[in-house]
């Protein structure tokens, strides 16, 4: 079994900043990334990181970890996080899944989220291109065009027609057969959406259950979200506590509520942008160090 001071499990721009804070600290880190496409692998690229902006997925993982690997402190292994077990000595033992279990003095969930994308015919074309989640990422290549905003939660729709103001002055609400309640402040339609008319990924028209066809450019949706099965498990074997919105639940040090375990990133807050995760990451790597983990000993 090998053993680290920290066990990082996910290698998004939270756990990436995390292992270099780290490595900068002279811990010994591992960043377990589940070999499996990320979460945001739709997006043509990231946008907002200064210097990086608009980079690939793939093209910013490779250079963080070339970065890493001048500091030789972290280490990647592209295997499935299938259990993490205090060991009752103040550490964990990591089963992974088709490889040798691991052990960490701590670690930190940067794991991010599962999005649950709706049974809408022309979604998965549309979903990263004119389907979008988050205004900031994708608002630019979607400006001047035509809105809807896909939600059920009257706080959102209220403030649609201002809130994004900046890329759209055409807005309407979408409550996807949900309508919220009370004065929406913008149009609201009501009806439930079965399919996306595009022109391969170009959104053009939504198709409602009634038939009813309503003329967009851009769909904003509020996906449902839910943690990784492994979150799932923690949350049910090691009482992990959680938020009522299922994110997990941490104090302003980025503890969780079983010492030992940080988390960071997506899997905390519905504030999901590449310089927020990374930020978090590097905010919880920083605490890691000051609460006292062992210095790595060559």
């Amino acid at each position: 079994m090998q053993h680290y001071d920290v066990a990082i499990i996910g290698g998004g721009p939270a756990g990436l900043t995390a292992a270099m804070t780290l490595s900068r600290s002279l811990r010994r880190v591992v960043v377990l990334e589940a070999p499996e496409p990320p979460r945001n692998a739709a997006s043509h690229g990231m946008h907002g990181i200064v210097g990086l902006d608009g980079v690939t997925h793939d093209e910013y993982r490779r250079r963080a970890w070339k970065d890493l690997a001048a500091y030789g402190m972290a280490e990647l292994r592209e295997a499935l996080v299938a259990d993490v077990v205090p060991d009752g000595r103040d550490g964990f033992d990591l089963t992974v899944e088709d490889g040798d279990p691991v052990w960490a003095h701590r670690v930190l969930l940067a794991t991010g989220m599962v999005d649950i994308h709706p049974e809408v015919e022309g979604f998965a074309e549309c979903w990263g291109r004119t389907v979008i989640h988050c205004p900031l990422c994708t608002g630019w290549e979607n400006r001047d065009r035509s809105w809807g905003v896909v939600t059920s939660d009257p706080e959102f729709a209220k403030t649609a027609d201002a809130g994004f103001a900046a890329w759209s002055d055409n807005v309407v609400v979408f409550a996807n057969g949900r309508m919220p309640e009370g004065d929406h402040g913008v149009d609201a339609i009501e009806g439930r959406i079965r399919r996306l008319h595009h022109d391969d990924g170009d959104l053009y028209a939504v198709e409602l259950e009634d038939g009813a066809v309503v003329a967009r450019q851009t769909l904003l949706w509020q996906l449902d979200q839910r943690p990784v099965p492994l979150v799932a498990r923690l949350v049910e074997n090691l009482d992990l506590a959680v938020q009522e919105n299922c994110y997990l639940k941490i104090d302003d040090g980025y503890r969780t509520s079983v010492p030992g375990i940080y988390a960071a990133g997506d899997v905390v807050s519905m504030e999901q942008s590449a310089m927020e995760s990374a930020a978090a990451g590097s905010a919880a790597a920083f605490r890691i160090v000051s609460d006292g983990t062992a210095r790595w000993e060559p």
